[in-house]
């Protein structure tokens, strides 16, 4: 058991994401969290364009996403060609997080929504 088993959101915000060949996807931009259970339903990657320009964000579902000490970030198991063809918004328009909405995202990476 880790000795730290919470983390306060703007830690998370800014981590690092790879896949699980070590390479970088993006970055945490933010955490999208249920209302009414108070779990994290998505941490929005920040992934794509250069240099972060033309970056979108793609909510992952939370339980996607693996801590990885030696890499100091998270780890998915998704290749670059199913992130791409992911649900995404632009920063600064996010979607409206409706089950209908959820249910696409979690569909996508082969989830049920619950």
């Amino acid at each position: 058991m880790s000795l730290h088993p919470t983390i306060a959101s703007s830690k998370v915000e800014g981590t690092a994401v790879y896949d699980l060949a070590g390479d970088k996807l993006g970055t945490i931009d933010d955490l999208v969290i249920d209302k009414r259970t108070g779990h994290v339903r998505y941490a929005a990657l920040e992934f794509g364009g250069f240099l972060g320009i033309g970056t979108d964000r793609y909510p992952l579902p939370w339980d996607l996403l693996k801590y990885d000490t030696s890499k100091d970030g998270y780890v998915v198991n998704l290749d670059r060609d199913l992130l791409t063809e992911a649900p995404r918004y632009a920063r600064g328009q996010p979607p409206v997080y409706t089950e209908d909405y959820g249910r696409e995202v979690y569909g996508h990476y082969g989830l049920n929504w619950q």
